[in-house]
């Protein structure tokens, strides 16, 4: 059971979303954010959204996506034409739900050839959910030739927000190649820390 609250988790939806926003999302000149109906997905694109439309006064939408509605998604979406799409995939719902809904996602936008770039969430990512995808030889073909696909992580020992463009193999590993890397606050540090590893995180202030 992680050290915090419901509360802290939404917090940390906000933190995470601001350096999301302001390190990644913010040379794109529309965005559209992908997710399932879940308050922690949610909470954290808006997060994401606020602070894009902030710093950018660029447009931004938020698409929800269930098992029924995926095709109807990506059409909009598609309508929408946006240079980046921001798959914020997680939260609180089952992870092989979640997993086979971001695979189905990404099926439809690799058939509708939806040229812009894809960054995937790094709780998707951990989850194994890229990787199954690629086992899908069109969406390896789309993320190869169409689209460009990058992956953000952290590195919860050092305090860091990490971003890299993923890279796939002939044998369908996944080689994230690092882009670049920046500083967490100690309050960010210390939430991810408790929500992911049950930790308490101590190290200087950045």
């Amino acid at each position: 059971m992680a050290k915090t609250t419901f509360s802290e988790e939404i917090y940390l939806r906000a933190l995470t979303g601001k350096v999301i926003a302001k390190s990644v999302l913010a040379d794109y000149s529309k965005l559209a954010v992908i997710s399932p109906k879940n308050i922690i997905c949610s909470s954290l694109s808006a997060a994401c959204e606020a602070v894009y439309s902030e710093i950018t006064d660029a447009p931004a939408m938020h698409f929800t996506v269930e098992s029924g509605n995926i095709q109807q998604t990506i059409d909009e979406v598609m309508e929408f034409q946006p240079d980046g799409i921001l798959l914020m995939f997680g939260g609180e719902t089952p992870i092989e739900e979640t997993k086979k809904l971001f695979v189905d996602t990404l099926k439809a936008l690799a058939q509708a050839e939806a040229n812009a770039d894809v960054i995937v969430h790094v709780r998707i990512f951990a989850a194994g959910g890229l990787h199954e995808a690629i086992k899908d030889k069109e969406i390896k073909s789309y993320l190869d030739e169409v689209a460009f696909a990058s992956v953000y992580t952290f590195d919860l020992d050092n305090g860091k927000f990490v971003y890299s463009d993923a890279l796939f193999t002939d044998t369908d590993e996944i080689i994230l190649e690092k882009n670049f890397e920046i500083p967490i606050t100690l309050e960010h540090a210390d939430l991810l820390n408790r929500s992911l590893r049950d930790l308490t995180y101590e190290w200087h202030k950045a």
